[in-house]
C-alpha cells in the first residue's frame, strides 16, 4: 500500500456517497492490474501514473464519476473529445465496465506506457500571412524602398504581423504616420520589429 496517495483518500472520503463505491472500485481495479502505479493529484483531481507517466485518471462530480485513460485513442480507441472519461457518466457500480474489459484497457494504457508513447499535442492551425496597410503596401512598391520590400518578403509572416499589428494599432494618425517611416527604416536595415530586443 506505499503507493496509495493519502489526498486520494482523502478525495474519495469527500465525494458524494454514491461516487465512494464507484472510485474504491476502480482505484482497486487499477492497482490490481498495475501493481507498480503512481498515485498523485492533477487538476483537483486522482491520477495514476506509470513509468513517470501519465496512464488513466478519475473523477467525481455532484451526480456522476467519469474514468478515462490519458491516451484514450490508443486505448479504447475512443476520441480525444470524449473529455475524461471514455465510459460515459458512471453513476452506478453497474456502469462500470466489466473487470475483465477493463484490466485488458489497463494492460494496454501500461505497454503504451513503457513503450513511451506521449499524447499528442494538436497543432496550431498556421496563420495566414498578414494583409498589409495600404500605405505600406504602397510604400513598399516604390523603388525608393526595394530594400525594405526584399526584407519584408523575406520575412515570415510571423515576422510580417508583428509591424502590421503596431502599425494598425496606432491610435492617432500621426502616430501611425510615424511607425510607417520607421518601419520602412527598420525594413532597410534588416531588422525584424523587435530588434532590439533579440539576443545578440
Amino acid at each position: 500500500m506505499s503507493n496509495h496517495d493519502p489526498r486520494i483518500d482523502a478525495y474519495i472520503a469527500k465525494s458524494a456517497e454514491f461516487a465512494r463505491p464507484i472510485l474504491e472500485h476502480l482505484r482497486k481495479r487499477v492497482h490490481a492490474a498495475c501493481p507498480e502505479v503512481e498515485e498523485g493529484i492533477k487538476w483537483s483531481m486522482p491520477f495514476f501514473s506509470y513509468k513517470a507517466a501519465p496512464m488513466c485518471m478519475m473523477a467525481a462530480f455532484k451526480q456522476h464519476c467519469s474514468f478515462g485513460f490519458w491516451l484514450s485513442k490508443e486505448v479504447t480507441g475512443g476520441s480525444d473529445e470524449d473529455g475524461m472519461g471514455q465510459f460515459g457518466k458512471l453513476a452506478t457500480p453497474k456502469d462500470l465496465p466489466a473487470d475483465k474489459q477493463l484490466a485488458t484497457y489497463l494492460k494496454k494504457a501500461m505497454a503504451l506506457n513503457e513503450a513511451g508513447v506521449k499524447k499528442a499535442r494538436p497543432k496550431a492551425a498556421a496563420k495566414p500571412a498578414p494583409t498589409p496597410p495600404d500605405e505600406l503596401a504602397a510604400a513598399l512598391a516604390r523603388k525608393q524602398h526595394a530594400a525594405a520590400r526584399k526584407t519584408w518578403e523575406g520575412f515570415g509572416p510571423g515576422a510580417q504581423r508583428e509591424y502590421v499589428d503596431w502599425i494598425t494599432e496606432a491610435k492617432t494618425e500621426a502616430t501611425r504616420q510615424k511607425r510607417l517611416a520607421t518601419t520602412l527604416e527598420w525594413l532597410a536595415e534588416g531588422r525584424k520589429r523587435n530588434w532590439k530586443y533579440e539576443k545578440c
